[in-house]
Protein backbone atom coordinates (compact mmCIF):
# COMPACT_ATOMS: atom_id res chain seq x y z
CA UNK A 1 0.00 0.00 0.00
CA UNK A 2 2.84 2.26 0.27
CA UNK A 3 4.57 1.51 -2.56
CA UNK A 4 1.46 2.45 -4.56
CA UNK A 5 0.94 5.93 -2.78
CA UNK A 6 4.12 6.86 -3.24
CA UNK A 7 3.82 6.04 -6.94
CA UNK A 8 0.26 7.78 -6.86
CA UNK A 9 1.62 10.63 -6.10
CA UNK A 10 4.99 10.85 -8.78
CA UNK A 11 3.97 12.83 -11.28
CA UNK A 12 3.73 10.39 -14.28
CA UNK A 13 5.45 13.38 -16.75
CA UNK A 14 8.66 12.35 -15.45
CA UNK A 15 8.48 8.59 -16.36
CA UNK A 16 8.33 9.08 -19.76
CA UNK A 17 12.04 10.49 -20.19
CA UNK A 18 13.39 7.70 -17.90
CA UNK A 19 10.93 4.58 -19.51
CA UNK A 20 13.95 3.21 -21.19
CA UNK A 21 15.88 2.88 -18.63
CA UNK A 22 13.72 1.03 -16.64
CA UNK A 23 12.66 -1.35 -19.18
CA UNK A 24 16.53 -1.55 -19.50
CA UNK A 25 16.82 -2.06 -15.59
CA UNK A 26 14.30 -4.88 -15.68
CA UNK A 27 15.98 -6.21 -18.93
CA UNK A 28 19.51 -6.63 -16.82
CA UNK A 29 17.39 -8.53 -13.88
CA UNK A 30 16.04 -10.97 -15.98
CA UNK A 31 19.76 -12.02 -17.05
CA UNK A 32 20.49 -11.21 -13.55
CA UNK A 33 17.97 -14.12 -12.28
CA UNK A 34 19.18 -16.69 -14.85
CA UNK A 35 23.11 -16.30 -13.69
CA UNK A 36 22.92 -15.91 -9.93
CA UNK A 37 18.92 -16.79 -9.02
CA UNK A 38 17.76 -18.89 -7.05
CA UNK A 39 16.78 -22.93 -8.45
CA UNK A 40 13.26 -23.73 -7.00
CA UNK A 41 10.88 -26.85 -8.47
CA UNK A 42 12.77 -26.33 -11.61
CA UNK A 43 12.85 -22.76 -12.67
CA UNK A 44 15.14 -19.86 -11.77
CA UNK A 45 12.47 -17.14 -11.35
CA UNK A 46 14.19 -15.51 -8.20
CA UNK A 47 17.06 -13.32 -6.37
CA UNK A 48 17.09 -15.27 -3.21
CA UNK A 49 18.04 -12.47 -0.55
CA UNK A 50 17.34 -14.47 2.38
CA UNK A 51 14.45 -13.25 4.60
CA UNK A 52 12.47 -12.20 0.85
CA UNK A 53 12.70 -13.24 -2.85
CA UNK A 54 12.17 -11.11 -5.52
CA UNK A 55 11.08 -12.64 -9.19
CA UNK A 56 12.28 -9.84 -11.60
CA UNK A 57 9.57 -10.76 -14.19
CA UNK A 58 6.60 -9.69 -12.44
CA UNK A 59 8.29 -6.38 -12.77
CA UNK A 60 9.45 -6.78 -15.89
CA UNK A 61 5.35 -6.47 -17.43
CA UNK A 62 5.13 -2.86 -16.00
CA UNK A 63 8.89 -2.12 -17.20
CA UNK A 64 7.70 -3.39 -20.65
CA UNK A 65 4.23 -1.41 -20.42
CA UNK A 66 6.56 2.27 -20.20
CA UNK A 67 8.33 1.33 -22.42
CA UNK A 68 6.01 0.35 -25.69
CA UNK A 69 3.80 3.88 -24.41
CA UNK A 70 6.87 5.90 -24.73
CA UNK A 71 8.24 4.56 -28.04
CA UNK A 72 4.29 4.76 -29.49
CA UNK A 73 4.14 8.30 -28.03
CA UNK A 74 7.23 9.27 -29.84
CA UNK A 75 5.73 8.37 -32.97
CA UNK A 76 2.26 9.83 -32.19
CA UNK A 77 2.62 12.46 -35.25
CA UNK A 78 3.97 10.02 -37.65
CA UNK A 79 2.16 7.18 -37.09
CA UNK A 80 3.54 3.32 -36.54
CA UNK A 81 5.61 1.92 -39.80
CA UNK A 82 6.39 -1.63 -40.29
CA UNK A 83 9.74 -0.62 -39.27
CA UNK A 84 8.56 0.70 -36.26
CA UNK A 85 6.56 -2.67 -35.53
CA UNK A 86 9.66 -4.62 -35.69
CA UNK A 87 11.45 -2.19 -33.03
CA UNK A 88 8.82 -2.57 -31.29
CA UNK A 89 8.80 -6.66 -31.78
CA UNK A 90 12.43 -6.75 -30.80
CA UNK A 91 11.75 -4.59 -27.95
CA UNK A 92 9.33 -6.90 -26.20
CA UNK A 93 11.13 -10.10 -27.67
CA UNK A 94 13.96 -9.62 -25.55
CA UNK A 95 12.06 -9.63 -22.34
CA UNK A 96 9.61 -12.32 -23.43
CA UNK A 97 12.86 -14.72 -24.01
CA UNK A 98 14.10 -13.78 -21.24
CA UNK A 99 11.18 -14.89 -19.14
CA UNK A 100 10.77 -17.80 -20.86
CA UNK A 101 14.08 -19.10 -20.33
CA UNK A 102 13.37 -19.60 -16.71
CA UNK A 103 11.04 -21.14 -17.69
CA UNK A 104 7.74 -18.96 -16.81
CA UNK A 105 5.23 -19.32 -19.54
CA UNK A 106 2.49 -17.61 -18.08
CA UNK A 107 4.21 -14.19 -17.78
CA UNK A 108 5.84 -14.61 -21.04
CA UNK A 109 2.04 -14.87 -22.16
CA UNK A 110 0.64 -11.78 -20.66
CA UNK A 111 3.38 -9.80 -22.13
CA UNK A 112 2.42 -11.09 -25.39
CA UNK A 113 -1.38 -9.94 -24.57
CA UNK A 114 -0.18 -6.52 -22.98
CA UNK A 115 1.65 -6.14 -26.70
CA UNK A 116 -0.95 -6.45 -28.69
CA UNK A 117 -3.25 -5.00 -27.21
CA UNK A 118 -1.26 -1.92 -26.79
CA UNK A 119 -0.55 -1.75 -30.08
CA UNK A 120 -3.99 -1.97 -31.36
CA UNK A 121 -4.92 0.92 -29.07
CA UNK A 122 -2.02 3.00 -30.50
CA UNK A 123 -3.62 2.85 -34.17
CA UNK A 124 -1.92 -0.33 -35.58
CA UNK A 125 -3.55 -0.91 -38.72
CA UNK A 126 -5.71 -3.89 -38.62
CA UNK A 127 -3.90 -5.97 -41.68
CA UNK A 128 -0.63 -6.03 -39.47
CA UNK A 129 -2.33 -6.74 -36.22
CA UNK A 130 -3.67 -9.75 -38.18
CA UNK A 131 -0.57 -10.89 -39.14
CA UNK A 132 0.97 -10.53 -36.27
CA UNK A 133 -1.82 -12.92 -35.03
CA UNK A 134 -0.84 -15.00 -37.58
CA UNK A 135 3.14 -14.96 -36.50
CA UNK A 136 2.29 -15.51 -32.93
CA UNK A 137 0.56 -18.79 -33.96
CA UNK A 138 2.56 -20.13 -36.28
CA UNK A 139 5.96 -19.56 -33.61
CA UNK A 140 3.53 -21.49 -31.25
CA UNK A 141 2.93 -24.34 -33.32
CA UNK A 142 6.52 -24.26 -34.08
CA UNK A 143 7.82 -24.25 -30.65
CA UNK A 144 4.84 -27.30 -29.77
CA UNK A 145 6.22 -29.21 -32.82
CA UNK A 146 10.23 -28.76 -31.95
CA UNK A 147 10.08 -29.38 -28.35
CA UNK A 148 11.21 -26.27 -27.30
CA UNK A 149 8.56 -26.06 -24.48
CA UNK A 150 9.27 -28.29 -21.53
CA UNK A 151 7.08 -31.25 -20.87
CA UNK A 152 4.82 -30.10 -18.23
CA UNK A 153 3.68 -26.86 -20.33
CA UNK A 154 3.14 -29.24 -23.13
CA UNK A 155 1.03 -31.56 -20.92
CA UNK A 156 -1.00 -28.18 -19.60
CA UNK A 157 -1.84 -27.21 -23.12
CA UNK A 158 -2.66 -30.68 -24.08
CA UNK A 159 -5.10 -31.68 -21.02
CA UNK A 160 -6.80 -28.33 -21.62
CA UNK A 161 -7.80 -29.46 -24.92
CA UNK A 162 -8.00 -33.15 -23.92
CA UNK A 163 -9.53 -33.05 -20.43
CA UNK A 164 -10.25 -36.74 -20.19
CA UNK A 165 -7.05 -37.92 -21.68
CA UNK A 166 -6.11 -41.85 -20.40
CA UNK A 167 -2.76 -41.19 -21.28
CA UNK A 168 -0.09 -42.23 -18.76
CA UNK A 169 2.70 -39.87 -18.71
CA UNK A 170 2.91 -38.42 -15.45
CA UNK A 171 3.09 -35.02 -16.73
CA UNK A 172 -0.23 -35.21 -18.48
CA UNK A 173 -1.84 -37.39 -15.19
CA UNK A 174 -0.61 -34.51 -12.82
CA UNK A 175 -1.93 -31.81 -14.82
CA UNK A 176 -5.60 -33.34 -14.96
CA UNK A 177 -5.44 -33.95 -11.59
CA UNK A 178 -4.48 -30.71 -10.73
CA UNK A 179 -7.49 -29.53 -13.45
CA UNK A 180 -9.90 -31.77 -12.07
CA UNK A 181 -9.23 -31.28 -8.00
CA UNK A 182 -9.78 -27.61 -8.97
CA UNK A 183 -12.95 -28.08 -10.77
CA UNK A 184 -14.38 -30.02 -7.63
CA UNK A 185 -13.26 -27.79 -5.07
CA UNK A 186 -15.44 -25.04 -6.49
CA UNK A 187 -18.62 -27.36 -7.03
CA UNK A 188 -18.52 -28.54 -3.69
CA UNK A 189 -18.79 -25.06 -2.28
CA UNK A 190 -21.95 -24.76 -4.15
CA UNK A 191 -23.90 -21.23 -3.90
CA UNK A 192 -23.25 -20.08 -0.76
CA UNK A 193 -19.89 -22.08 0.05
CA UNK A 194 -19.14 -24.66 2.75
CA UNK A 195 -18.35 -21.36 5.28
CA UNK A 196 -14.87 -19.76 5.89
CA UNK A 197 -12.05 -21.93 6.32
CA UNK A 198 -14.37 -25.02 6.23
CA UNK A 199 -14.27 -27.64 3.24
CA UNK A 200 -12.42 -30.84 2.87
CA UNK A 201 -11.11 -29.99 -0.82
CA UNK A 202 -9.20 -26.71 0.97
CA UNK A 203 -8.29 -27.89 4.49
CA UNK A 204 -7.20 -31.61 3.48
CA UNK A 205 -4.76 -29.96 0.45
CA UNK A 206 -6.33 -32.41 -2.44
CA UNK A 207 -5.66 -29.11 -4.52
CA UNK A 208 -1.73 -28.30 -5.36
CA UNK A 209 -0.52 -24.74 -4.76
CA UNK A 210 -3.74 -23.60 -2.76
CA UNK A 211 -2.37 -20.40 -1.52
CA UNK A 212 -0.76 -19.48 -4.84
CA UNK A 213 -1.37 -20.48 -8.60
CA UNK A 214 -4.93 -21.77 -7.36
CA UNK A 215 -6.39 -19.62 -4.68
CA UNK A 216 -9.34 -19.36 -6.48
CA UNK A 217 -10.34 -22.81 -5.51
CA UNK A 218 -10.58 -21.66 -1.46
CA UNK A 219 -12.45 -18.93 -2.27
CA UNK A 220 -15.34 -21.18 -4.73
CA UNK A 221 -15.15 -23.88 -2.15
CA UNK A 222 -15.49 -21.96 1.19
CA UNK A 223 -17.73 -18.44 -0.02
CA UNK A 224 -19.38 -20.51 -3.09
CA UNK A 225 -20.52 -18.60 -6.05
CA UNK A 226 -21.56 -15.48 -3.99
CA UNK A 227 -17.98 -15.09 -2.74
CA UNK A 228 -16.49 -15.82 -5.97
CA UNK A 229 -18.44 -13.46 -8.33
CA UNK A 230 -18.33 -11.22 -5.24
CA UNK A 231 -14.49 -11.61 -5.33
CA UNK A 232 -14.35 -10.81 -9.44
CA UNK A 233 -16.55 -8.39 -9.05
CA UNK A 234 -14.38 -6.22 -6.54
CA UNK A 235 -11.36 -7.11 -9.05
CA UNK A 236 -13.74 -6.41 -12.51
CA UNK A 237 -13.82 -2.73 -10.83
CA UNK A 238 -10.57 -2.09 -10.18
CA UNK A 239 -9.98 -2.84 -13.86
CA UNK A 240 -12.51 -0.80 -15.14
CA UNK A 241 -11.04 1.73 -12.99
CA UNK A 242 -7.76 1.99 -14.71
CA UNK A 243 -9.59 1.37 -18.25
CA UNK A 244 -12.13 4.75 -17.60
CA UNK A 245 -8.28 6.37 -16.75
CA UNK A 246 -7.46 5.02 -20.22
CA UNK A 247 -10.48 6.52 -21.65
CA UNK A 248 -10.15 9.72 -20.07
CA UNK A 249 -6.49 9.98 -21.30
CA UNK A 250 -5.31 12.81 -23.72
CA UNK A 251 -1.85 12.11 -24.75
CA UNK A 252 -1.04 8.75 -26.26
CA UNK A 253 1.60 8.16 -23.40
CA UNK A 254 -0.82 8.48 -20.85
CA UNK A 255 -3.37 6.22 -22.61
CA UNK A 256 -1.34 3.39 -23.74
CA UNK A 257 0.06 2.83 -19.89
CA UNK A 258 -3.51 2.83 -18.49
CA UNK A 259 -4.33 0.55 -21.38
CA UNK A 260 -1.59 -1.92 -20.74
CA UNK A 261 -2.16 -1.81 -16.82
CA UNK A 262 -5.44 -2.66 -17.30
CA UNK A 263 -4.63 -5.79 -20.00
CA UNK A 264 -2.18 -6.91 -17.10
CA UNK A 265 -4.60 -6.81 -14.35
CA UNK A 266 -7.68 -7.96 -16.68
CA UNK A 267 -5.97 -11.04 -18.21
CA UNK A 268 -4.10 -12.22 -15.16
CA UNK A 269 -7.30 -12.38 -13.18
CA UNK A 270 -9.06 -14.00 -16.19
CA UNK A 271 -6.74 -16.43 -16.73
CA UNK A 272 -6.31 -17.91 -13.30
CA UNK A 273 -9.66 -17.77 -12.37
CA UNK A 274 -10.58 -19.42 -15.49
CA UNK A 275 -7.75 -21.78 -15.62
CA UNK A 276 -9.30 -23.55 -12.19
CA UNK A 277 -12.19 -23.10 -14.09
CA UNK A 278 -11.25 -25.13 -16.78
CA UNK A 279 -11.76 -23.07 -19.47
CA UNK A 280 -8.37 -21.82 -19.44
CA UNK A 281 -4.87 -23.91 -19.98
CA UNK A 282 -2.93 -24.17 -16.46
CA UNK A 283 -0.42 -21.48 -16.35
CA UNK A 284 1.41 -19.93 -13.12
CA UNK A 285 -0.41 -16.55 -13.08
CA UNK A 286 -1.00 -15.38 -9.48
CA UNK A 287 -4.72 -14.07 -8.87
CA UNK A 288 -4.10 -9.89 -8.20
CA UNK A 289 -3.88 -8.98 -4.70
CA UNK A 290 -5.25 -12.29 -3.86
CA UNK A 291 -2.45 -14.77 -4.10
CA UNK A 292 0.47 -15.61 -1.89
CA UNK A 293 3.72 -14.05 -3.07
CA UNK A 294 5.37 -10.67 -2.34
CA UNK A 295 6.10 -9.94 -5.52
CA UNK A 296 3.52 -10.41 -7.64
CA UNK A 297 1.63 -8.43 -4.52
CA UNK A 298 4.18 -5.45 -4.79
CA UNK A 299 3.84 -5.61 -8.72
CA UNK A 300 0.34 -5.24 -8.99
CA UNK A 301 0.49 -2.28 -6.40
CA UNK A 302 2.49 -0.94 -8.23
CA UNK A 303 0.56 -1.11 -11.04
CA UNK A 304 -2.18 0.40 -9.37
CA UNK A 305 -0.84 3.09 -8.17
CA UNK A 306 0.92 4.16 -11.40
CA UNK A 307 -2.40 3.87 -12.81
CA UNK A 308 -3.42 6.74 -10.14
CA UNK A 309 -0.49 8.66 -11.20
CA UNK A 310 -1.87 8.33 -14.98
CA UNK A 311 -5.47 9.15 -14.18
Amino acid sequence: VIAMVLVALFDYRRLEPIAMPLYGLSVLSLLGVLAVGSHVQGSERWFNLGLIQIQPSEFAVVGLILAVAAYCDRRDEEGLAWIDVFKLLILSGIPIILVLSQPDLGTAIIMMIVLLVMLAVAGLPIRILVLLLIGVALVAVVAFEAGILHAYQIARLTTFLHPNSTSTNPSVVSAIYNSTEAKNAIGAGGFFGTGLLHGAQTNLGYVPEQSTDFIFTAVGEQLGFVGAVGLLSLLGVIAWRVLHAAGLSRDVFRRLVCTGLFTFLAFSVFQNAGMTMGIMPITGIPLPFVSYGGTAVLAFFLAVGLALSVG
